[in-house]
This record gives C-alpha cells, sequence and structure tokens, in this order.
C-alpha cells in the first residue's frame, strides 16, 4: 500500500526569511487560509519569540485556522518554549517545535556545548513544551553534518521525553539523494524508538537537490516533509511544495507515496504568494513556470496535437490552470462571471463577487478581451487590499524625448483633494516625486518592477513597487491597461501599506 506523507509547510516562518519576502500580517493571514484551502497537514506559522509582530502573526494565525496543525518554533530554551505556547496555544491543533543544533562543527562553534550538555537540554526542554501541548516536534539543527550513533541517542532520549515528530534536516543543504537515504536508514536502524514517531526532513537547495533529498528520504521511512510554496526560503530556498508533491503525484508507480494536498490549488496559492512578496518565480520553474506547460518547439508541438501525454505528464488542470477558453468580454453578464469564477474554483461571498465583478465591467471598457489570468489577478488584489488612507483621482502626464518628464498628481485623501506637480527622470518617476510630495512620508524606493498580465497590446499592466520605510520593506501592487496608472497605483499601494502598519503598530 501507498505511504501516506505529511505536508509540513514552513512558507511563513523559514520561507519569510528569503531576503524580500517578509510579509504583514494580513497577508500571512491570507496565505495562511490559502495553504488550509490547499489541505496542508501543518503550517508552522512563526517564530513566536523573533519579535512582537512574529509573535501576534502566530497567535491570530492559530486564531483563524481550524483544519490544519499550527506550529510555531522554538529554540531549545524555556522563554521560547513559553512564548510559542502563549501564541499557538490557540490552536485547535496546536505543535511546538523546538530545536538545538547536533554537528560537531555547531556544538563547538555555536553553542559552545559538549553533547551530553545538549543532550540533557534537549530532553529538559521537550518536557517543558510537553507540559503545554501533546504534539511536539523536535529538531536536530544541521543533521546531515551530525553523527548517526549520536543523533539516535538523543531522538530515544527525546522520544521518552514526550516528542512526537523528530525532524532530521538537511539545514545547509549539503547531502545528497543516496546519503540522505542512507543517513536516515542508518539512523532508524540504530534507535530504539524512532519508527514509533513520525519522522520529518527539512532539507535546503544551496546544491539543487532539496526536492531530491526530500523524496529519497521520504523512501527511507520519513512520513513528514517540509516545504514551501514556490521553493522560497533562507539562501537558495527550500524544497518546493509542489515539486514534492506533484512528484508523488505523478510518478506513483516510483515513490509509492501520496499526500492529502488539493492539487488544483497549487497554482493560485503560488500566485497569490508572488502577487504578496513581489517575488515571481523564473519561467521555467517546475510545475508552477509560466512555461511549464508551453510547447514551442515543432516536434513538441505535433506530439501534443496528436496524444497531449507525448509531451505532458501532468495536466494543467490537475494544478488548478483552467484550460477553458470561453470568452469574457464587455457585454458579459454577472451570471457568466459568476460561472467562470465558480470554474476557477474561487468561493467568493456575495460582496466579493460583486466588488469584483464591477471591477471587471470596468476592465471590460478598456480591453475587448478578458482572460482568466486577468479575472485572477482582480481576486487576488481583492484579496490582500489594505485601507486606502490616499486614493488616486487625476493624474497628468508631460513626457517626451526633448522635454523633462512633468506630473501633476491629485490625491484624496480624508475627502480633501491634494494636488503636486514635480518634474523627473521619465513620466513614471516624476509621478512617484508627485506622491512623495502630498504624502511626506521618509521613504525609499527598492524596486520597481512592470509586466503584462496576458498578451495583446491591450493587455493589463501589473507594477510592483518596494519601498523601504524604517528599515521595513512594503510591497504594492497596481493593475490598469495604463502603465503609469498601474505603476501610480503600486506606489500608493505601498504607501498605503506603510500608514496602515504604522496605525497597527501605534
Amino acid at each position: 500500500m501507498a505511504k501516506q506523507i505529511k505536508i509540513f509547510d514552513t512558507t511563513l516562518r523559514d520561507g519569510e526569511q528569503s531576503p524580500g519576502c517578509s510579509m504583514n500580517l494580513h497577508e500571512k493571514i491570507q496565505v495562511a487560509k490559502q495553504l488550509e484551502l490547499l489541505k496542508v497537514d501543518v503550517i508552522e506559522a512563526g517564530f513566536a519569540i523573533a519579535s512582537p509582530g512574529d509573535f501576534t502573526s502566530v497567535r491570530e494565525i492559530s486564531k483563524n485556522i481550524k483544519n490544519c496543525t499550527v506550529a510555531s518554533l522554538a529554540r531549545a530554551l524555556p522563554k521560547d518554549i513559553d512564548t510559542a505556547w502563549e501564541a499557538v496555544k490557540y490552536a485547535k491543533h496546536p505543535r511546538i517545535h523546538t530545536f538545538i543544533a547536533t554537528s560537531d562543527i555547531h556544538m563547538k562553534y555555536k553553542l559552545k556545548m559538549r553533547p551530553e550538555e545538549v543532550l540533557e537540554n534537549a530532553v529538559n526542554m521537550v518536557k517543558h513544551a510537553k507540559a503545554y501541548c501533546e504534539d511536539i516536534e523536535f529538531s536536530a539543527e544541521d543533521a546531515t553534518r551530525s553523527n548517526p550513533e549520536f543523533l539516535a541517542k538523543l531522538f530515544d532520549r527525546v522520544i521518552k521525553a514526550g516528542a512526537t515528530v523528530i525532524n532530521i534536516p538537511d539545514t545547509v543543504g549539503y547531502t545528497t539523494p543516496d546519503e540522505y537515504y542512507n543517513f536516515i536508514t542508518a539512523i532508524r536502524e540504530k534507535s530504539d524508538y524512532l519508527d514509533q514517531v513520525d519522522i520529518s526532513v527539512h532539507c535546503h537547495n544551496d546544491l539543487g537537490m532539496a526536492v531530491a533529498n526530500t523524496l529519497a528520504a521520504a523512501k527511507a521511512g520519513a512520513t513528514q516533509v517540509e516545504c514551501t510554496i514556490n521553493g522560497i526560503g533562507e539562501r537558495a530556498g527550500n524544497a518546493a511544495l509542489e515539486e514534492i508533491v506533484m512528484a508523488m503525484n505523478t510518478r506513483k508507480d516510483v515513490l509509492d507515496l501520496y499526500c492529502n494536498v488539493d492539487t488544483k490549488q497549487i497554482m493560485r496559492s503560488s500566485k497569490l504568494l508572488s502577487n504578496i512578496t513581489g517575488v515571481g518565480v523564473q519561467p521555467n520553474k517546475a510545475i508552477v513556470g509560466n512555461n511549464a506547460f508551453a510547447h514551442e518547439s515543432g516536434i513538441h508541438q505535433h506530439g501534443m496535437l496528436e496524444e497531449r501525454t507525448t509531451y505532458e505528464i501532468m495536466t494543467p488542470e490537475s494544478i488548478g490552470l483552467s484550460q477553458n477558453k470561453m470568452v469574457l468580454g464587455k457585454h458579459s453578464g454577472r451570471h457568466a462571471f459568476e460561472d467562470r469564477l465558480k470554474a476557477l474554483g474561487y468561493d467568493l461571498s456575495k460582496e466579493e463577487i460583486l466588488k469584483a465583478f464591477e471591477q471587471f465591467k470596468e476592465l471590460a471598457d478598456k480591453k475587448k478581451t478578458i482572460y482568466d489570468e486577468d479575472i485572477e489577478a482582480i481576486i487576488t488584489r481583492n484579496a490582500i487590499a489594505y485601507p486606502e488612507v490616499y486614493k488616486i483621482k487625476r493624474f497628468v502626464i508631460n513626457s517626451g524625448n526633448t522635454i523633462t518628464s512633468t506630473a501633476s498628481v491629485i490625491l484624496i485623501t480624508n475627502d480633501q483633494e491634494i494636488e503636486e506637480v514635480s518634474i523627473g527622470d521619465g513620466p513614471v518617476d516624476a509621478a512617484f516625486k508627485a506622491i512623495e510630495k502630498i504624502v511626506g512620508i521618509d521613504m525609499t524606493l527598492e524596486d520597481y518592477k512592470l509586466h503584462s498580465v496576458t498578451e495583446g497590446k491591450d493587455a493589463q499592466g501589473e507594477a510592483i513597487v518596494k519601498l523601504k520605510h524604517n528599515e521595513k520593506i512594503y510591497t504594492g501592487r497596481g493593475l490598469s491597461t495604463d502603465v503609469v496608472e498601474a505603476s501610480i497605483k503600486a506606489y500608493l499601494g505601498s504607501v498605503n501599506k506603510i500608514l496602515y502598519q504604522t496605525q497597527v503598530e501605534n
């Protein structure tokens, strides 16, 4: 019989530590709810003691998630574990995830502890966590550079102390698939109790083998795998959830593994995360890249026309990509729009549908054909929208290759109209500078990107703006068939996010 693998998603903890991928509370809750729809088994909501913001995120996610286990990371320290429990105790299924380094290099130079001290500390802290809740995960940091005999001894002791999950991570992305398989097999053989609990693995992608290592570990006896959406994470990232899940789904004949993930939610999860962080995936990214199901070669196209399976080992529909070609436009009614939302897998309230339909009709006045990507862009934008302290009323741009670009921008705030004019190095720069004059916030433009949502001359442009304020990065996103308007909306999105976050913190 096929073996079930539990999916432990750490997008909100390890993934968020990736440069440029930080999220605020509102965004983390949106991602957590999407992970629940994806049907992962465990959501690692954060590292509660890391900051007040992390603590609040773990607490609020714990309150909002009902169908998944919610975990908080904690070092093997009493205060860490106490704080983790205070944040995660609201979850229907809480877990405390505690860890300590076990490799010789980490114990000597980072912890400055002898192996016997690490053993004693690990046991005491697992017992401390067990006093709070039943579900305790213990991780041996830098396990793949640790002594297997020492790990087996350590694992037996923490299991007797109450650990229900043992994580054997490849913390620095050092191992290889065959090596990892043999490593886990050796530890299982040396341990008396390891097979009585869930064995977890957490692989980093420093050598590009995180997914391969994860699958090798599952073959070796692991029953839980730790991963992130789009493979985001520290350094080169983590094992990508979508790649692990679709490998198990596609190669049941070889892997003989399965999980409970709803694969039709994969693409939406990937897009939501990219939209929130402003960090996209490369076009040739496995499963969720734009080219993952594209066939340009004449030989490939001929084969596909004759029989899809000649070059397609999985279907676009299996990950939530709709292949329905029904065209929507300005004459399409609300029923057709609602049918398209259902076909795309969205379950929205009447108010959400009405708001999205109004935006759809506005867009239909500007472009002839509305693609699924356009609709998904509208829905995603609404899902992560913020209170608008400033709204755009009007802008006028004068620009050309023989004149200095000038922008006149009128914003509305508290029913008051404020207008400023500025010059800049191009229309977008001039518009941004005019907005800066109006809002009067000390901020720096860290990144600006612009791309089309779909093909065609009338395609919507999607702008992504990252502003730095008080050492934090805020990401804004704007959509419009006018790229300057999209850019202004994205800039205002970042500004409104700064103001919203400042209000929340105060």
